[in-house]
């Protein structure tokens, strides 16, 4: 996805989390992440947009070791929750329209640009907790569209889940493939005692296990946001026991 589709995504993201927000109730729990409250999960992503824009706007060469705390500097009210979410999402998505290309800053995941990284890491980082706002508050969680989850799922199988923090970890080494059913995309990831390495652009064919889907069932299930029960899975069901087991994105 282009840099300009990220930051549609974290602008359309950003408005449905708020609707969300603004009819929860800020004591209200959040089933797909039990040790937040709907206050919580909005303070913690509006925390972030203003820590994703601190870098983006201000240049920022090193990594800031600045609690969310720190960086909000004062929490909104609870009648406030939602238009604070807002506005943080909306100077973050200004400050990536309006950095230029070749704009330098502080990154932590590999793009083909530090402004390409934080467009694409706060649209997912929004997205995914826009689904908990939605879910806190019982309201079906709207379906991402095909490519944007597909990049989603790249996201984590790629860049996060091969990270030499991750815990996931198989002796003897086995193989879990994953695919889309309504896009063309699909990763092998080979999990060893040493770790996992991701390839992506295979046919998703030489797992112990294959795990298929739509991209949007997929994301929401990688990302641990829903079950597995609307996804084909073939094979050595432990395998992707194993993966749901240590790659917990709360």
């Amino acid at each position: 996805m282009e840099v300009h589709a990220h930051i549609d995504a974290l602008r359309t993201e950003g408005e449905r989390m708020v609707a969300a927000a603004a009819v929860g109730d800020p004591d209200g729990a959040v089933p797909s992440c039990p040790e937040w409250t709907v206050r919580d999960l909005v303070r913690h992503t509006g925390g972030v947009h203003r820590w994703a824009t601190g870098f983006v706007a201000g240049g920022r060469t090193e990594p800031s070791r600045a609690g969310l705390d720190e960086v909000a500097g004062t929490w909104p009210a609870d009648d406030d929750l939602a238009g604070w979410l807002g506005r943080g999402c909306t100077d973050l998505v200004h400050a990536l329209i309006a950095a230029p290309e070749d704009m330098q800053c502080w990154t932590f995941l590999a793009a083909p640009s530090p402004r390409a990284m934080w467009a694409r890491r706060q649209a997912h980082e929004t997205a995914v907790h826009r689904v908990d706002a939605q879910l806190a508050v019982g309201i079906p969680a709207t379906p991402c569209a095909p490519a944007f989850a597909a990049d989603g799922i790249d996201e984590l199988l790629v860049l996060f889940v091969p990270r030499r923090s991750t815990t996931l970890r198989a002796d003897p080494p086995a193989i879990l493939a994953v695919r889309c059913t309504d896009v063309d995309a699909s990763w092998l990831l080979r999990m060893d005692a040493d770790g996992v390495t991701a390839t992506a652009g295979t046919d998703g064919a030489g797992g112990a296990c294959t795990v298929s889907g739509t991209a949007g069932d997929l994301y929401l299930a990688l990302w641990n946001r829903t079950g597995a029960d609307d996804l084909a899975v073939e094979g050595d069901h432990a395998v992707l026991g194993q993966f749901s087991e240590a790659v917990r994105i709360g």
